[in-house]
């Protein structure tokens, strides 16, 4: 078996994919870094991860925020500054929750649409369970603080990074409940067979067929 080094892809099960294809095109200009797919799967509530994009500054906090709700999302935490920086968080019109943020307290020029990183955070009941079950998938572990955050290793060139968190954390720092049911709606590729992890977190080989976003 090949063990998978990296998260490939990241697919969201939306129920209009024209319509999220639209959405995140016009908030985020992610391109291929997220993939789409129609599902019907029912879900409710908090789905158990969230999305997260870095950039290098306020601004570009701002504008990605700006140009999120203009194309039809709503705001679940304002932006504002904190110890760790400056972020706020949205949530899609598909139910996907996005936190734009920045370590960054000042800005350094103007704003631009430069993504600094595209994170992918599960929230897990056990960090330490999850994160030794990718361990044994072949994944490597960057950082680890005990049973709150785990954060993978990634390849330079990879789409998305994955990072484990308390599943009642994540709920709390987006300011969503923790409750909810049914399909996770979305989909995670790699480079071994189809699995599911202690979570309910479906993989399947990637590339998979879907649309890019």
């Amino acid at each position: 078996m090949i063990a998978m080094t990296s998260l490939a892809s990241v697919t969201l099960e939306v129920a209009d994919a024209t319509a999220a294809d639209r959405f995140y095109s016009a908030a985020f200009g992610l391109g291929s870094q997220v993939r789409l797919r129609a599902c019907e799967t029912p879900t409710a509530g908090f789905r158990g991860f969230t999305m997260s994009i870095t950039v290098s500054q306020p601004a570009d906090v701002d504008g990605f925020i700006a140009s999120a709700l203009e194309a039809g999302a709503t705001t679940l935490k304002p932006a504002s500054k904190s110890l760790w920086g400056y972020g706020g968080v949205v949530q899609a019109p598909d139910g996907t929750i996005w936190k734009l943020a920045t370590s960054s307290k000042k800005n350094t020029g103007p704003a631009t649409r430069k993504i600094d990183q595209l994170v992918l955070l599960l929230g897990v009941e056990d960090v330490k369970a999850s994160k030794q079950f990718y361990v044994e998938q072949g994944l490597s572990v960057a950082k680890s603080f005990g049973g709150k955050y785990v954060e993978f290793a990634s390849a330079d060139d990879a789409p998305v990074k994955l990072a484990l968190y308390k599943r009642r954390g994540l709920a709390k720092d987006v300011g969503v409940s923790e409750d909810g049911s049914g399909s996770h709606r979305i989909v995670l590729g790699g480079t071994t067979g189809a699995f599911t992890d202690p979570d309910g977190f479906a993989w399947e080989p990637a590339p998979v067929t879907s649309t890019p976003a």
